[in-house]
């Protein structure tokens, strides 16, 4: 049989950074009102000539490094992002092109900030079928032009990044387990209300920033993703002691918490980092996997549960055999 590994990561910052003592002296919050009930210190900030694809490109030209390919090598690229540079063509497309690639497939995946885990599900099985050997997946988003930076509470919890992965075509498996889910129901508890399809949205006010109804969504996050990641262990007949790391969506450090909490995991073996860069939506679990094994704590063999939760409702996770 043939299976899917990961065989390099990277991920990219913007060098602008902006901390919660900045954001405090334009918004009505503070560092502690912050970080107390996010773990946020900080955030990164795209350059306003910098797009999604430029952080996109970054990540990926240090995930190819690390797997010792070039673009030339690529079987699909598959890049998962909420605020690509244009409606079309696609992120994959033109990272596609910057890259040097052959023609190949190439396609963007929106689902929010599970996007990188509803990507990796994909490519698995791209590779499991046989369709590809080599696959490039990026997780970019750029939320810094979609908020609102007067409201406090949205504008102080996102941040701009990138991250990557290439999976390669393996005899063992490196994908143990994967679950991905959306609840359309809730839609309206996180959103962007920009309808492009309609004459009556060209006409309205109503700005295309984000929504959110933030204490519905934390009390829907924690109770999902303590589900989710008792099925994922289930699934890859394991017991959460045998898990070396968790790498969760870099989203918020209570609800991180409260998921290492449910797996009986000490905070030592979770990755976390969201006090760095802020949630970067579809960046933030590969972000977040390239930082532990770039710091050394993730080492080959090692067993990650990755799992993320966002708007739509979507979530998912994956476990992974590094």
């Amino acid at each position: 049989m043939i299976f899917s590994k990961i065989i390099g990561t990277g991920h990219y910052l913007p060098s602008r950074m902006v901390s919660n003592e900045e954001l405090s002296r334009t918004l009505d919050t503070s560092d502690e009102w912050i970080s107390s009930r996010t773990g946020i210190r900080q955030r990164h900030i795209a350059a306003a000539d910098e797009s999604s694809v430029d952080l996109a490109q970054r990540a990926a030209e240090r995930a190819l490094a690390a797997a010792g390919l070039q673009g030339s090598d690529l079987d699909l690229i598959i890049v998962a992002t909420s605020t690509p540079e244009h409606i079309f063509p696609s992120d994959a497309s033109q990272l596609q092109q910057r890259l040097g690639c052959r023609p190949i497939p190439a396609f963007d995946m929106q689902a929010a900030c599970s996007g990188f885990i509803y990507g990796l599900v994909t490519a698995d099985n791209f590779i499991r079928a046989g369709s590809c050997q080599r696959v490039l997946l990026v997780g970019c988003d750029v939320f810094s032009h979609i908020l609102n930076w007067q409201d406090r509470n949205t504008a102080v919890l996102f941040g701009d990044g990138a991250g990557a992965v290439v999976l390669g075509a393996s005899p063992t498996p490196g994908i143990l387990s994967s679950v991905i889910y959306s609840d359309g129901q809730y839609c309206n508890l996180l959103q962007v209300p920009l309808n492009v399809g309609t004459a009556e949205n060209q006409r309205s006010q109503r700005q295309p920033y984000v929504e959110m109804s933030g204490s519905e969504v934390f009390r829907r996050a924690v109770s999902a993703l303590a589900d989710l990641v008792t099925e994922l262990l289930a699934k890859a007949e394991l017991r959460p002691e045998q898990l070396d790391f968790l790498v969760p969506h870099q989203a918020n450090a209570r609800i991180i918490t409260a998921t290492a909490k449910h797996l009986n995991l000490p905070l030592e073996k979770v990755i976390m980092t969201v006090a760095e860069h802020a949630n970067t939506s579809a960046a933030s679990v590969p972000l977040a996997l390239d930082v532990g094994i770039r710091r050394g704590q993730i080492q080959p063999g090692h067993r990650l549960l990755l799992e993320a939760f966002g708007a739509g409702f979507t979530w998912g996770g994956c476990v992974v055999q590094y």
